[in-house]
């Protein structure tokens, strides 16, 4: 019986494409062009290397003179110390590239107080908290601002313009609270100045409105007694670091780390020098 050319043939193109892929495969991961393995905390401890990613501010991470100091810096150094891995830190003001870079696999840790919200839940896994925080509105006092008494009310928010720094977390409560109030709060993202900044231009009389941690603002209120921080924006919030939701070892290692070190001296010195 003759078997028709196209049982041959077929079969063979097959094993052709098969074999085919196979060598386009091996190539791209010997040349590192294939898909990146996910790096959870064997990969980390094995690399000798933790990829961190902060945001720059007056607590956080900042210079002081001819030296680097900030809340997140130490937190980080304490745990290379603990873990005995150098950790590179990179630094990143707006928490959408933070998180982008993060499941990009560029970042292994976001390593910045990030206030915990559903939103966020979706696409990465937060640590336990670590610190407690609540965003404020920045306004002028009265006696720097022609005798107009700063905002107590949220429903006097309405058609009211509040600068914001780029891809700021405050962005999504301020969304939130012109629902709450039935109208309309303006926002503009700053792609120049962060939230530091802009403070000083509410100082300055330059902007009326923005809004930042209460934390942070409490700080420039002593430097700047032209502005105002009563008025909260929101609840106390919950804040955390971040990995990705395939790094579950990560997570756990953290979350153990965190939980001893909190509880300790250092902690509370660290914390108590910066908050």
């Amino acid at each position: 019986m003759k078997v028709p050319k196209r049982l041959i043939i077929y079969p063979l193109l097959l094993m052709l494409a098969v074999t085919a892929m196979v060598i386009i495969r091996d190539f791209l991961l010997r040349t590192g062009q294939g898909p990146a393995v996910s790096r959870d905390f064997q990969e980390i401890l094995e690399s000798g290397e933790l990829n961190a990613v902060t945001d720059y501010n007056s607590i956080g991470y900042f210079v002081h003179g001819d030296t680097v100091q900030g809340f997140q810096l130490e937190m980080i150094q304490a745990l290379e110390k603990e873990w005995g891995i150098r950790v590179n830190l990179f630094l990143e003001n707006s928490l959408g590239d933070n998180v982008n870079g993060l499941l990009e696999q560029r970042y292994d840790l976001i390593a910045r107080s990030i206030p915990v919200n559903t939103e966020l839940k979706e696409r990465i896994a937060f640590t336990v908290p670590i610190t407690f925080n609540k965003q404020v509105l920045v306004q002028r006092k009265s006696e720097f601002n022609d005798s107009i008494e700063p905002i107590r009310q949220h429903l006097d928010l309405a058609k009211k313009t509040i600068h914001l720094a780029y891809d700021s977390p405050a962005i999504l409560r301020l969304n939130n609270l012109s629902h709450e109030i039935g109208d309309t709060i303006f926002i503009v993202e700053d792609l120049t100045y962060e939230a530091e900044q802009l403070v000083m231009m509410v100082a300055a009389g330059d902007i009326d409105f923005t809004v930042c941690d209460e934390k942070v603002a409490m700080q420039l209120a002593q430097k700047l007694p032209e502005i105002d921080v009563e008025t909260d924006i929101s609840f106390t919030q919950l804040e955390s670091w971040a990995v990705r939701d395939d790094a579950p070892l990560l997570l756990d290692s953290l979350n153990s780390w965190l939980n001893r070190f909190t509880r300790t001296r250092q902690f509370r010195q660290i914390h108590g020098k910066y908050y």
